[in-house]
């Protein structure tokens, strides 16, 4: 073990950083990480592996061994105070003497509020929270927004010209984007669980949809195709190499009724998930589809287009957060434009975004926005 001394800031700090270390398979559960640190000395660390192995607490407490007693704990999440696969943590942060807890975040379950905090109060364990608060928000926006409402949290990625095209007058759009702002991508599809495009995406730029950072599983491939007029032998539909299948063998397509048998059957043999979500004018319902993808487990998907699917997710307003990569380029008043939401007569019925950062990506300019995006600040204040 380090024999430097640390503040309670880069203690934190460090278990955040081990928490990131779990993205991708502690599903269904948070990305928690822990470490035991005595006068500023870190004696054990730890994070969550993987759903039904340890948590987090118990590995750093683990490593600690008896000189745990007295000592500090530094967690991302508040300690669970009940049984699931595993016994509470609060048993065992008690049974190893820690006299202090330091914790980034509430548990959003409401069926916890504040219970591990409370717990562990009782038997005189001094208990701090919203220590890096915000940060471990973040880093589980996807989890928290799936444990409160159900549903997973959405990202729509687009790439668009100055001038708001994503694709020439031809359909076109390879490439708008920089092999930087593509490279960022590939980051991003290893932190969530599911990649969502419409047909029109499959059709005109047949692409892969998958994590090819070597690093994490595979995103579930999801396609909104409401007739099945993609080809069968798209790249999005064949399987995906031996140990990297990830949460689905292929793909998943959500269609209607306007589907053929022949090739819903054709799609099925091929090892395609093939759900029906039958919505208004012949199209595919995408609040039922949403609600589709939470049930099965998924906390995040990250739509990356087209422009018609995009639209439809923001009327409805089932999009959380916006991505928009701006490659340094003008396509002209003939390119296809990304958002076409109808006529909007004045500014201020025009729909506002909530910029949370911009920065440079290569030569592209990366805008992050807020969108439908639930308050979840109550998570680092003491429960009522």
């Amino acid at each position: 073990m380090s024999t430097d001394t640390h503040s309670d800031n880069s203690l934190m700090d460090r278990a955040l950083a081990l928490a990131r270390r779990g993205s991708g398979f502690a599903a269904p559960n948070p990305l928690v990480g822990a470490v035991v640190a005595k006068d500023g000395e870190i004696i054990g660390s730890g994070w969550h592996r993987k759903a039904g192995e340890a948590h987090a607490e118990v590995e750093a407490l683990k490593a600690a061994g008896e000189r745990a007693k007295g000592a500090s704990l530094f967690v991302t999440l508040e300690p669970c105070n009940h049984y699931g696969r595993t016994p509470p943590c609060t048993e065992a942060i008690l049974a190893a003497g820690i006299s202090r807890v330091v914790i980034a975040m509430r548990d959003p379950n409401p069926k916890v509020k504040g219970g591990g905090i409370a717990e562990l109060r009782s038997k005189g364990v001094k208990v701090e929270l919203g220590l890096r608060g915000r940060r471990a928000i973040e880093m589980n926006r996807g989890w928290i927004h799936w444990a409160m409402t159900g549903r997973p949290f959405v990202l729509l990625k687009l790439a668009s010209s100055l001038d708001g095209r994503i694709a020439s007058s031809s359909g076109e759009s390879k490439w708008i984007s920089s092999p930087a702002a593509r490279a960022h991508v590939q980051r991003l599809r290893r932190h969530v669980h599911a990649v969502l495009v419409g047909a029109g995406t499959v059709v005109r730029d047949n692409p892969r949809l998958t994590n090819r950072t070597g690093k994490g599983p595979q995103p579930l491939r999801v396609v909104v195709d409401s007739s099945l007029r993609t080809d069968i032998n798209s790249h999005v539909y064949r399987p995906l190499a031996l140990g990297e299948r990830g949460r689905s063998p292929i793909c998943m397509i959500a269609t209607t009724s306007r589907a053929s048998y022949q090739r819903r059957r054709d799609l099925e043999l091929a090892g395609v998930e093939i759900v029906s979500l039958e919505g208004s004018n012949g199209k595919v319902d995408l609040d039922a589809l949403i609600r589709h993808l939470g049930k099965a487990g998924i906390q995040s998907v990250m739509c990356e287009g087209g422009g018609g699917v995009a639209t439809s997710l923001l009327e409805k307003g089932l999009v959380n957060r916006f991505m928009l990569y701006q490659g340094p380029l003008l396509l002209g008043s003939s390119g296809k434009v990304w958002f076409d939401g109808g006529e909007i007569a004045s500014m201020r019925d025009a729909p506002r975004l909530r910029l949370l950062r911009s920065r440079m990506v290569g030569p592209d300019n990366m805008l992050l926005c807020r969108v439908n995006e639930p308050d979840v600040s109550f998570l680092l204040r003491e429960a009522d």
